[in-house]
């Protein structure tokens, strides 16, 4: 029996091997981002052991956002241009590269062979952070399309809460001989997760199925073709979506800011307690996995997309007001605080996406998705730069204050957004004439 099955007999229909194809995304999608945090999270041991500073460990998880801003725009071109399955392929091949890159790196004297590596996985970062969007679309129908979106990006998740949990379990701080065992354990480990995800996403990943899922994707594919420049064009010129990328930015580059220097602002309350520092990151990650697929599952329901996304974004400058002021109330206090700032700040990641997807259409996803990450990492740099010399020259409540006013920034410039969605003019389209030239 065919493994490609419709469900549905309706003229859009969609597929059973959908679920396999987003199973296989979101493998791939965490088989990458687990490599981001993997050195710094035993930032300690590394330092002692490649006898390099912290400020080179820290750029191991820095290159993948340095990297992604002058990438994205040929790997969203990519997308549009060759499809879903040559992108998927070409990313989860040069992650399994750089993974074995890395595994020929454990001695002393190769920590530029390890950063080597660590900086190919960096570069396949790129084709998978404008995906979750374009495969929502091409493969589920209109009630499942946010959904399918927020599972998408919950791979990312998944792979960022594994990368905080399984190196500090594996290495540990010892001998020369016993750091290269850890070492080796983790990365062939590694390497062969994601040589497994490549097998199996060059047998059983597709590119679109026979049949578009939804309206939109059928006058998606009815209309002529555009210019990535064209698109481009289009997008800079959007208003609403200009908004939505500066606010979106500023949101979640807060976010990795928070995420990077969390173990500094633990240890200057809490002395001593790294390993809750640690685990807070677990927690934080864990819980904005959790709400990426709730905001995903409310999208489906309401279709408010405006609405959703303003309401998230207020509850995450909420979170990060408490967060702010329960830091010295204790670390179980701490605890609940920050599972609630990681719920909505990471909450926000697919309903950015959809809204992208809805103020921009019909321009293709991936090129959207790829602006809107692309601005993602620069306000991440600039804000954790920021975050940092303001946490050292002052102390966190002033670098949190300054947050939290950019956050109400961010609110206004949502609520700024008009709510004429074209996408959703195109869900609610019943009849379209479609004809094919001759």
């Amino acid at each position: 029996m065919d493994i490609i099955k419709p469900t549905t007999e309706d003229n859009c229909k969609t597929y059973k091997i959908r679920w396999l194809i987003l199973i296989l995304f979101v493998l791939y999608s965490a088989s990458n981002s687990l490599q981001w945090i993997q050195y710094s999270i035993i930032a300690n041991v590394i330092v002692k052991f490649f006898d390099v500073s912290s400020v080179a460990v820290d750029w191991t998880s820095m290159i993948f956002m340095i990297l992604y801003i002058p990438f994205v725009f040929p790997a969203s071109m990519i997308l549009d241009k060759f499809g879903l399955r040559k992108t998927v392929l070409l990313g989860t091949i040069g992650t399994t590269i750089g993974t074995w890159i890395k595994v020929a790196s454990i001695r002393p004297d190769l920590f530029w062979v390890s950063f080597l590596g660590q900086s190919v996985v960096a570069l396949s970062q790129v084709c998978i952070l404008s995906v979750p969007a374009r495969l929502a679309a091409a493969w589920f129908g209109p009630t499942q399309v946010s959904s399918a979106c927020s599972i998408g990006v919950f791979g990312n998740q998944l792979g960022i809460a594994l990368g905080f949990l399984i190196p500090p379990w594996v290495v540990s701080d010892g001998t020369t001989d016993e750091v290269t065992s850890g070492l080796y354990k983790l990365f062939i480990g590694t390497a062969i997760f994601s040589s497994a995800i490549t097998i199996c996403t060059f047998l059983l990943f597709k590119d679109t199925p026979p049949t578009p899922p939804s309206m939109a994707e059928v006058l998606k594919k009815t209309e002529s073709d555009t210019s990535f420049k064209a698109s481009l064009i289009a997008l800079g010129s959007n208003r609403n979506f200009i908004l939505l990328i500066l606010g979106y930015g500023i949101n979640v580059g807060i976010f990795y800011a928070i995420s990077t220097l969390l173990n500094q602002i633990i240890l200057n309350y809490y002395p001593g307690n790294a390993v809750d520092a640690g685990q807070i990151g677990v927690l934080i990650v864990l819980a904005g996995m959790v709400g990426s697929v709730v905001c995903g599952v409310v999208l489906d329901k309401t279709r408010k997309y405006k609405e959703t996304t303003l309401a998230v974004y207020i509850l995450s400058l909420i979170a990060m007001v408490l967060f702010t002021f329960t830091l010295n109330s204790g670390i179980i206090i701490v605890y609940v605080t920050s599972a609630f700032l990681g719920f909505f700040m990471t909450g926000l990641l697919p309903v950015g996406f959809e809204l992208a997807s809805e103020l921009t259409y019909p321009e293709p996803e991936g090129t959207s998705a790829g602006l809107l990450n692309a601005v993602v990492q620069v306000f991440g740099i600039v804000l954790t730069s920021g975050y940092s010399i303001i946490f050292n020259k002052l102390n966190d409540l002033w670098a949190n204050g300054i947050m939290c006013s950019f956050l109400v920034v961010g609110c206004v410039l949502i609520a700024l957004i008009s709510s004429d969605l074209r996408r959703q003019a195109a869900h609610n389209k019943k009849f379209i004439d479609i004809q094919t030239p001759p």
